[in-house]
């Protein structure tokens, strides 16, 4: 499950569990990005303090875990290269399933090498109950392998890393939209602020 997680909140956390249980995987991994480069118009939180957070959030769960792959990278990361570095290493023999939102489907899309990107994985994409599938995300998808991504509901959560940043910034109340463990890490270090 790649994605900036900048704070990771319970709006992944539940969708990485569903997968979880939906698809029979062995496992989830978080993926905190690098430097994303589709994130240049905006600030994004350091990678370790990111890292830091998604430990933290996933640590009581014993089929989730963190990676660094994309943390301790130099300059801007694309998920194609992470997942060819993750086929030719400790994931060699794996099926791959990426963990994304609905929504993310069609910026996927237009990410770097999309056709070799799903190649090298199936999607998963988790919606919200009483979503409809556009017949646009269809359409451009099926350019890369339509029956190469499966759509999968999760339960309506309203939570947004960027309402959660705003709402840090503007000091309204956080508690119940993410770990408290993660809350007391972005007060400690002043992120958001």
């Amino acid at each position: 499950m790649g994605g900036t997680f900048d704070p990771i909140h319970y709006g992944h956390l539940v969708t990485a569990e569903e997968a979880f249980v939906r698809f029979g995987l062995d496992k989830v991994v978080f993926i905190p990005s690098g430097n994303p480069p589709h994130k240049a118009n905006r600030s994004v939180s350091d990678g370790s303090h990111r890292f830091i957070m998604a430990q933290m959030a996933t640590i009581t769960n014993p089929h989730f875990d963190v990676s660094r792959i994309e943390v301790d990278e130099d300059g801007p990361t694309y998920t194609v290269d992470t997942l060819k570095r993750l086929k030719a290493g400790e994931m060699r023999d794996a099926e791959l399933i990426f963990i994304t939102g609905a929504d993310a489907i069609l910026e996927i899309c237009s990410w770097k090498s999309p056709r070799e990107l799903f190649a090298l994985c199936r999607f998963a994409a988790a919606t919200r109950p009483g979503y409809v599938v556009s017949d646009e995300l269809i359409k451009s998808v099926s350019a890369f392998g339509a029956d190469r991504l499966e759509f999968f509901e999760v339960p309506a959560l309203a939570i947004s890393s960027t309402d959660i940043r705003l709402r840090v910034k503007e000091a309204r109340p956080v508690r119940y939209l993410l770990p408290d463990g993660v809350i007391s890490y972005i007060i400690k270090n002043g992120l958001y602020r």
